[in-house]
């Protein structure tokens, strides 16, 4: 195999596919990336055998064929060289090394038999559509921050991804739960979505998509079935597996008779949380809202370091309450809403408050109450 192209078109597609490569690995070839040369083209693939990235790049073949050498070492060594060298990749007369030149660089690195190289792209495929990148961003980077760590239930870690009926036709929705904080986000849905299988997306698989997804104009072609989903934007094609559990029935946790509405500046309310919050213990992270007509008052209460308060002008007009809630998780909704103004909905001090966002009804939020 010889191969030559820019380092510039290198390196952007080993950023993409060297991070599925995890960097402690049991199985020696699932630390390597697959390049494969043919046809004016470089194919580079890499895969932790529950996701595969693969990116093709042109490049100047004079001998095609195709080897696996260490992923991440391969992409320190384009990163730090020189900006517009050419790269010559060329493997050795006995197939021992991949030799790698630019300049006056010289590498040599291990290799690994193409043939050992695990292939995830088996199956079919039931369901494809295609999406604007912002579309499927904006699902993403709303719910992906109450997408659950603890691994007992793992169906919970990832995003589910289904189809819904609503008011303003079929939409495509996305929720994320930690059972103390639940995100929800819709888009309409495109042609071929329809009747697609609700779908849990893994957590690592969503932090890849969302850093694939540069230009939000781009058409991203989306196919699905049981048990894979495959996105293809551009010259990426990202493969994953699914989670397979049954995601829990969101909809019975979202309130929906909270009769007490409170309307405050967004800005304003995460800047003061964020400032009172400084106080609270990094283990408890509650803080106090005490609302009263037209005012709210946040309140921070810690033994160890002392007390802050900070006054906001709402729009509330129900029974004076006070509720707590995790500081932190009101600082990670604020975040997410894109008005000028945040509403919540409460009910009393123990029950769920919803937030949502006054600029779009396309996102809602649910948050779980703290003892303060």
């Amino acid at each position: 195999m010889k191969a030559t192209l820019e380092r510039t078109d290198l390196l952007k597609s080993l950023t993409h596919v060297h991070r599925v490569v995890e960097r402690r690995n049991t199985i020696p070839i699932l630390s390597n990336v697959l390049l494969r040369a043919d046809q004016g083209s470089l194919k580079l693939k890499a895969t932790d055998l529950d996701l595969e990235v693969v990116e093709t790049v042109p490049a100047m073949i004079e001998r095609p064929g195709a080897t696996t050498v260490p992923a991440h070492m391969i992409y320190d060594i384009v990163r730090k060289l020189p900006e517009g060298s050419q790269v010559v990749l060329e493997t050795s007369s006995d197939n021992a090394t991949l030799e790698l030149r630019a300049g006056r660089s010289r590498f040599a690195l291990q290799m690994l038999p193409e043939t050992d190289f695990p292939d995830l792209t088996a199956g079919t495929f039931t369901h494809q559509f295609t999406l604007a990148g912002g579309a499927i961003r904006k699902l993403i980077d709303t719910t992906q921050f109450a997408i659950s760590t603890e691994e007992t239930r793992y169906y919970l870690n990832g995003i589910y991804l289904h189809t819904v009926s609503t008011d303003q036709g079929q939409m495509v929705r996305a929720v994320a739960t930690d059972g103390h904080r639940l995100a929800q986000a819709e888009v309409p849905a495109p042609q071929g979505a329809a009747g697609m299988p609700g779908i849990i997306v893994p957590r690592k698989t969503v932090g890849e998509v969302q850093k694939l997804l540069e230009d939000r104009e781009a058409e991203v072609t989306v196919e699905i079935s049981d048990t894979k989903i495959r996105i293809t934007n551009g010259p990426v094609v990202l493969t994953s597996k699914l989670i397979d559990g049954t995601f829990p029935d969101y909809g019975r946790v979202i309130p929906q008779h909270n009769d007490k509405e409170m309307r405050v500046d967004r800005d304003e309310f995460k800047e003061a949380v964020d400032r009172v919050s400084t106080i609270s213990s990094e283990r408890g992270r509650a803080v106090k809202l005490s609302m009263s007509e037209g005012r709210l008052v946040l309140a921070v209460n810690n033994p160890d370091s002392g007390s802050a308060t900070e006054e906001l002008a709402v729009e509330y007009d129900a029974e004076p309450m006070e509720i707590g809630f995790n500081s932190r998780y009101l600082l990670d909704i604020a975040a997410q809403l894109t008005g000028d103004t945040a509403l919540f909905r409460l009910a009393d001090s123990g029950s769920p408050t919803l937030v949502q966002d006054n600029a779009t009804g396309d996102s809602l939020f649910v948050l779980m109450p703290m003892r303060v």
